[in-house]
């Protein structure tokens, strides 16, 4: 038996921020608390969703106390606020760093105790109740965690989730006009993230006939789109399919579950604090370069949507072809192609190696099983660069 789940409510489409007119009143919301990421309040990205509450003459209090990869400490303070205001709302607005922190302290604002208590990992407590209702809407076509019931938190050299049914919001927005004005590395970062999410998805152990449909056409969609929306500033018909992208494969990714390379690129966030998108990216060729043959019959089936011929060629080229692919789209977009390019040394492989390997939620759904040797084999070779 196979299950699917998805939030409540999804909205997706140019303008489909108008739809916040309808939830207002249909929740009756008289008090919303706001949360968003700094540097959309400051370009007034987040000004035309503001707008929609005036013009319900709800009352809000607007917070910008997001970070990228966001400590439980901050996690803390984001509850303790909402706590304090105590609003009929929350609304997150921005990438996966606002959207986890507002769902997160949505539902938490209901319960005793701080973040670390429900932790994954390390938690001592159970999550009871609901919350408060959510809205999210992301301003970047990558990280899924509108639609997903996962809120990551980093910790001093890792990082841990909060993860239930709960957390789901009630009601996701996903407007690609709001991701027209995202800078180019954002822009990359988050694409191969949500690609990260389509592919690890379609080879996820737990994958099912839905999840596989919506892994291929969001594949199709971001291999498609990604590089003219990194270079093109005015490609919106392809920032258009990259938000729509990003949201399938976040519906895939959620049911189906992601693997090797999110277990991997969690220490390299907790302990070097890089973007969670670059994260991906920069490990995504190596993992399935080592992976592959796990794989195999499953990986051949995406000649046609990586644009590779099989013609004369046997199963083992056309994946081999594919796995280039993955680096050679990391190389067009812009990013980092080693971690060594992130100032990590050789001597800093075997603590994010010790610390990948308690990533065991996420290593359980990977096709070939990952132990210590086969991560540090990864690291190694993403160090070294591609060859």
């Amino acid at each position: 038996m196979n299950a699917f789940i998805t939030p409540q409510n999804i909205y997706h489409g140019k303008d489909s921020i108008n739809q916040l007119n309808s939830i207002i009143e249909e929740l009756q919301v008289s008090k919303v608390y706001v949360l968003t990421d700094p540097i959309l309040e400051e370009l007034e990205v987040i000004n035309p969703i503001l707008k929609i509450l005036d013009g319900q003459n709800v009352k809000y209090q607007v917070s910008t106390n997001v970070v990228p990869e966001p400590p439980v400490n901050v996690g803390n303070e984001v509850l303790e606020d909402v706590k304090a205001y105590d609003p009929d709302l929350v609304l997150g607005i921005g990438g996966g760093s606002a959207l986890d922190l507002a769902k997160a302290s949505a539902v938490l604002a209901g319960h005793e105790g701080t973040v670390e208590n429900y932790l994954n990992l390390s938690g001592d407590k159970k999550l009871e109740s609901k919350g408060i209702p959510s809205v999210l809407i992301p301003t970047t076509a990558g990280t899924g965690a509108e639609i997903t019931d996962i809120a990551v938190f980093s910790l001093e050299d890792t990082k841990d989730v909060i993860t239930h049914k709960y957390l789901l919001a009630d009601y996701a927005i996903v407007d690609p006009v709001l991701t027209y004005t995202l800078p180019p590395k954002v822009t990359a970062a988050s694409g191969v993230d949500a690609l990260t999410h389509a592919i690890e998805a379609y080879t996820s152990v737990n994958a099912t006939p839905i999840t596989d449909a919506l892994a291929l056409d969001a594949m199709k969609r971001i291999l498609g789109n990604l590089r003219e929306a990194v270079w093109n500033k005015k490609a919106y018909d392809a920032r258009n399919e990259m938000s729509l992208g990003s949201l399938i494969a976040g519906l895939s990714f959620y049911n189906a579950g992601v693997a090797g390379v999110h277990g991997m690129a969690y220490p390299l966030g907790g302990l070097f604090k890089i973007p969670h998108g670059e994260s991906n990216a920069v490990l995504l060729p190596y993992v399935y370069h080592y992976i592959w043959p796990s794989c195999l019959n499953k990986m051949a089936t995406l000649a046609e949507v990586f644009n590779v011929s099989t013609e004369g060629k046997t199963d083992r080229q056309i994946v081999q072809e594919i796995v280039q692919g993955l680096y050679d789209l990391v190389v067009d977009v812009g990013l980092p192609t080693s971690i060594s390019e992130y100032d990590i040394t050789e001597s800093d492989i075997e603590k994010l190696t010790q610390n990948a390997v308690k990533q065991t939620r996420l290593l359980a759904r990977s096709p070939m099983p990952l132990g210590e040797n086969e991560i540090r084999e990864i690291f190694e070779h993403a160090y070294r660069g591609w060859e």
